[in-house]
């Protein structure tokens, strides 16, 4: 997830971007840009690497157990006779 230091960064580059005119405001542009770039990201649910990775194994887990639960019942199936034969 964007860090609040990357946050900083992006505000200040999009600061950058203002005409030299406007160079009282940089500031308080500066501060806003950082605080609507954090509420943005807030309402996107990111995730960190982390969590994506630890999901990524239980997911991984997951499937190895269904594959197996159904080579068994495949296995089962197989051994079990039509009925009413």
């Amino acid at each position: 997830m964007t860090g609040r230091q990357d946050i900083d960064q992006i505000a200040t580059r999009l600061v950058s971007l203002v005409p030299p005119g406007l160079a009282d405001a940089h500031k308080d542009l500066r501060a806003n840009f950082r605080d609507i770039l954090a509420q943005g990201l807030r309402h996107l649910e990111l995730v960190t690497r982390e969590e994506f990775d630890v999901q990524t194994q239980v997911l991984a887990r997951t499937r190895a157990r269904v594959e197996e639960l159904e080579r068994r019942v495949a296995e089962l199936e197989a051994g079990v006779s039509p009925r009413g034969a």
